[in-house]
């Protein structure tokens, strides 16, 4: 392994030790890190020699390959910690990145289906439900992408943390349960009347395949980690979609995150709420939805204020 290998596993070890981070987020700094150091390689350097010139020209040729200003943005965040890293243990007595302007990220607004759109979604996924046999493999796959649906919007989790509930959530008669997000942080997350009335269908559903009955996973599947994966469901949500006469592109696991978030802020919401309810552990990640805000507060003096139009 060469120097900046050794390096990299270092300050992915301390990621996940010191700060939780999943394995998605290792997996993400892990190839944004490779992607970097190859750039150095490739000129006989490493990153973990860099200088501050050699970063400016790693960033330059980001642009020259027309990475999104968003990748830009993510991989020298990524670039950016690892040498923070470095120079916190005391390998590198300089941080060449501490002068850099990092590549500015557009403000992206967040996808966002209509309440009408998640209701014809849910009446489609309740609807092949009822049009399936008891028992049969039709019933099985309907019921289960139905309560994925209904949790999903219901409570607004994260699809990696959807995928992975334990059985235990469904078998509690409880308004609220505790799910851990990133960096292992237990928050507690709402349950719905119909969310809790299609998880009941889907135990039975469940009950009747004997080789998931004994699994501690709410949603079982044959995958190396026991549960469905993320990409299953998200696969199974656009050909639903379809079927609803809904684009496929408009949707995904995470466009029905920002739903529920969006549409409790449309119909009152606190935003601070809305934080502790997604997770996030700073406000200014909630803000995206802040354009839904504006528009309900205009829309309040408009409706309200005496001297309004």
């Amino acid at each position: 392994m060469s120097g900046s290998g050794i390096r990299i596993e270092a300050f992915l070890e301390m990621m996940a030790a010191e700060r939780g981070a999943s394995d998605n987020t290792l997996s993400s700094y892990r190839r944004d890190l490779e992607d970097a150091d190859a750039f150095f390689a490739a000129g006989g350097g490493s990153l973990a020699a860099a200088s501050p010139a050699g970063i400016s020209s790693w960033i330059s040729d980001m642009g020259r390959r027309h990475f999104a200003a968003s990748t830009q943005a993510r991989k020298t965040s990524a670039v950016r910690q690892f040498f923070k890293f470095l120079y916190a243990e005391g390998i590198r007595s300089d941080d060449p990145t501490g002068l850099l302007d990092a590549p500015k990220k557009g403000r992206a607004l967040p996808k966002i289906l209509s309440e009408n759109e998640v209701k014809r979604l849910l009446d489609r996924a309740e609807a092949e439900v009822n049009m399936s046999q008891p028992g049969s493999s039709e019933r099985f796959a309907a019921q289960r992408l139905s309560t994925l649906l209904e949790l999903l919007y219901a409570s607004g989790l994260r699809v990696s943390e959807l995928v992975a509930l334990p059985v235990t959530v469904a078998r509690r008669n409880e308004r609220f349960f505790a799910v851990k997000g990133k960096g292992n942080k237990e928050r507690i997350v709402p349950l719905s009347a119909k969310a809790k009335r299609s998880m009941a269908g889907w135990l039975d559903e469940r009950a009747r395949h004997q080789t998931m009955a004994d699994s501690p996973w709410l949603f079982p599947a044959a995958s190396k980690e026991g549960y469905l994966p993320r990409q299953v469901f998200a696969r199974e949500l656009k050909a639903l979609s379809a079927r609803a006469g809904i684009s496929s592109a408009k949707t995904s696991p995470h466009v029905l995150r920002h739903a529920f978030a969006s549409h409790l802020l449309q119909n009152g919401a606190d935003l601070r709420a809305v934080q502790q309810l997604l997770g996030h552990s700073d406000i200014s990640t909630t803000q995206i939805y802040t354009h839904v805000l504006e528009k309900r507060l205009r829309d309040l003096v408009q409706n309200n204020h005496p001297l309004a139009d």
